[in-house]
């Protein structure tokens, strides 16, 4: 009985995470269709990918997650809390932060890993397969990719206090940072990015520069262990992907004429 309600628990997790990631996503590619029409014309196949890629991912991300929910609700193994006065109220904001910067701390170095070249051949080239990155490709991770990054959420829930809101916040943040970095247009106002904020805080302008150099910028939400080591980059813009959107309605419109003309022959 235990083994199948912590199979249960896992399989919940992985659902969760799957739908979340198709509703987050789906939101930012109808907003990007929105903005910037044709920019993902002709990348059905790669989306297609990238989906399949990235609901293989949320199974992953599941296990660790269910598996942790069940012994919290079950046996108290984490710790995170429901009473909102268990600790001060100051600390509710300082746990967000200290587990934005654990996991960015932990995305930065486990991103140079995946680019060392061995480890990018087998697993980290799954990722940048997808080019441009799109709002389908947050998650579109080899499975030793989405290991690496199921794991740290759950392990910080065992040494660090946070409220069960704040986690959500913090896995709100996740999900909708990691999509709009890749979906290939900056949905976040100037200051935010070329500003002095910008200078620490990352969005899709600094990761966009990540997938066209295929090197540094390997943070997740700042810019501190980038600069810190001399791998940020800057950032970048979207003109590269843009004038590859361009490029694919040409061909699109050019074999949609010929073949106008060629059923006209008939």
């Amino acid at each position: 009985m235990v083994a199948i309600a912590i199979v249960a628990s896992a399989l919940a997790m992985s659902a969760i995470v799957g739908v979340r990631y198709l509703l987050v996503s789906g939101v930012f590619a109808a907003a990007t269709r929105a903005r910037h029409p044709g920019l993902y014309d002709g990348l059905s196949p790669q989306i297609r990918r990238e989906i399949g890629w990235s609901l293989a991912s949320a199974l992953i991300y599941g296990v660790p997650a269910g598996v942790l929910a069940w012994g919290w609700q079950q046996h108290g193994w984490t710790l995170i809390y429901r009473d909102v006065h268990a600790y001060p109220l100051w600390y509710l904001p300082l746990s967000v932060l200290l587990y934005l910067f654990a996991h960015d701390t932990w995305f930065y170095w486990t991103h140079r890993w995946m680019h060392t070249p061995r480890v990018f051949r087998i697993a980290h080239a799954v990722h940048h397969d997808s080019r441009p990155p799109t709002a389908w490709a947050a998650m579109a991770f080899h499975p030793i990719e989405a290991v690496t990054g199921a794991v740290i959420i759950p392990l910080l829930t065992l040494g660090i206090p946070i409220h069960i809101g704040a986690l959500g916040l913090v896995l709100g943040i996740m999900t909708v940072m990691g999509v709009t970095n890749h979906m290939g247009w900056e949905i976040f106002p100037r200051f935010m990015w070329a500003g002095r904020l910008g200078g620490w805080v990352i969005t899709a302008s600094h990761h966009q520069r990540h997938h066209d150099l295929y090197r540094g910028n390997y943070g997740l939400y700042f810019r501190f262990w980038d600069r810190l080591c001399g791998t940020d980059k800057g950032i970048g813009d979207f003109s590269r992907a843009h004038t590859q959107a361009r490029r694919r309605r040409r061909r699109g419109d050019g074999a949609a004429a010929l073949a106008a003309r060629g059923s006209g022959d008939f």
